[in-house]
């Protein structure tokens, strides 16, 4: 029974994360999603069904207004650490913490496993906290509420050059500074 949880758990983490867009212009805010208008994401109040972009899987749980609503979008904390892949950190690269979700976790649980799912309803993006590393890797996140996360990063493979998507499930406490290391 313990697995089981554990593994119901890790997906929910999982579900509002996604593999980083490319590095926006100067001032641009960064976000974990594509910008365009996406497949399957209401537009003007009626539901519009479509396939997922291309390279994309197709999303399975619908976004869960209730979820979220009982969710705060700022607070205190602070997640903090270095993203590195294959032993090298990451410059440049996209991180994000996204809040244990149904929704979420089942976008982890498809990036676990090598698929990225079409892009996150632009409601889930209020709940995901973004930057970006520094030339070192480094990462910095403020202003988060207390909570559980999923921390997510991605990067090239120094090996195969592949894109490589790492993510940990956190908790966090108001106010709580916490050091976490995104490392594949």
């Amino acid at each position: 029974m313990k697995r089981w949880m554990m593994m119901v758990l890790s997906g929910l983490l999982l579900a509002g994360c996604e593999i980083m867009p490319p590095a926006p212009a100067p001032g641009e805010r960064i976000e974990v999603i594509d910008r365009e208008v996406t497949p399957g994401v209401e537009r003007e109040a009626e539901r519009v069904e479509e396939a997922p972009a291309p390279g994309r899987v197709a999303r399975q749980v619908a976004f869960p207004e209730a979820e979220y609503a009982a969710l705060e979008t700022s607070g205190s904390a602070v997640i903090s650490g270095q993203l590195t892949i294959g032993g090298r950190p990451v410059p440049n690269a996209g991180v994000s913490a996204a809040p244990v979700t149904t929704y979420s976790a089942e976008a982890a649980e498809q990036a676990l496993a090598g698929r990225a799912v079409e892009p996150a309803d632009p409601r889930a993006r209020r709940y995901t906290h973004t930057t970006r590393t520094d030339g070192n890797g480094r990462f910095r996140l403020s202003g988060l509420p207390a909570g559980h996360f999923y921390v997510s990063g991605s990067g090239p493979d120094p090996r195969t050059g592949n894109v490589r998507v790492v993510i940990r499930q956190v908790t966090l406490g108001n106010g709580q500074q916490l050091g976490v290391d995104l490392s594949r």
